[in-house]
């Protein structure tokens, strides 16, 4: 998909990245859907001593303030637009590499998390997810903000499908090496995430920097 994304010029850049009104509403409620996620989540994952909810929660605050970014660029030059998109991808990296940290802390300590709450509230999220990836799909090519959106949209899906699975590990072996097994395979796709954005957006800053924006 990256690669694909990365196949426009630097005129259909602007083009799609322009102040399309539909593509605010979208952006708009996929924003107070993560951040009412995140408030449920973080509870959660502190009720249930659960790595991946934890994850799961500081990726729908990521993906808050992205879609926050992005409705702040929205229709900006492209130059603008790359450089937004560097900060979401070094929120991105940080998350990922904060995940990983705090997983193999965890992992030392044996914490055994609550696997029915980790499922209850990992589906909850799955359907918040799908229903922002639905709305957002239409949208999911352009310059490298569209690209950082769906990129969030589809990890959190993703990310909530392998919440759903520690959960089941976790039930099924009484251990919690399920639970810090997603926690950092969530926080290996944030940072191959934040490479794909990242890389995109420094070909559009030289794309606009070539063409004197």
């Amino acid at each position: 998909m990256s690669a694909h994304c990365c196949g426009h010029d630097h005129h259909d850049h602007d083009h799609e990245a322009g102040d399309d009104p539909v593509y605010r509403r979208v952006l708009i409620v996929a924003l107070v859907v993560n951040f009412v996620m995140f408030g449920i989540e973080i509870l959660s994952s502190r009720a249930a001593q659960s790595d991946a909810l934890l994850a799961d929660s500081i990726d729908f605050l990521g993906d808050g303030a992205n879609y926050a970014v992005s409705l702040w660029v929205l229709g900006a030059a492209l130059a603008l637009r790359a450089k937004a998109s560097l900060l979401k991808a070094a929120s991105m990296a940080g998350f990922g590499i904060w995940v990983l940290g705090s997983t193999a802390v965890h992992a030392l300590s044996g914490t055994v998390p609550e696997a029915p709450t980790m499922g209850i509230v990992g589906a909850l999220a799955l359907l918040a997810n799908l229903g922002v990836a639905v709305l957002l799909y239409r949208f999911r090519e352009g310059d490298s903000n569209r690209q950082s959106v769906w990129l969030c949209t589809r990890n959190d899906a993703i990310g909530n499908l392998a919440v759903l699975a520690a959960a089941a590990g976790v039930l099924g072996t009484g251990h919690g090496w399920p639970d810090a097994l997603v926690a950092a395979g969530m926080g290996l796709l944030a940072l191959n995430s934040a490479y794909q954005v990242s890389r995109q957006a420094f070909g559009e800053i030289r794309t606009a920097t070539a063409n004197g924006d």
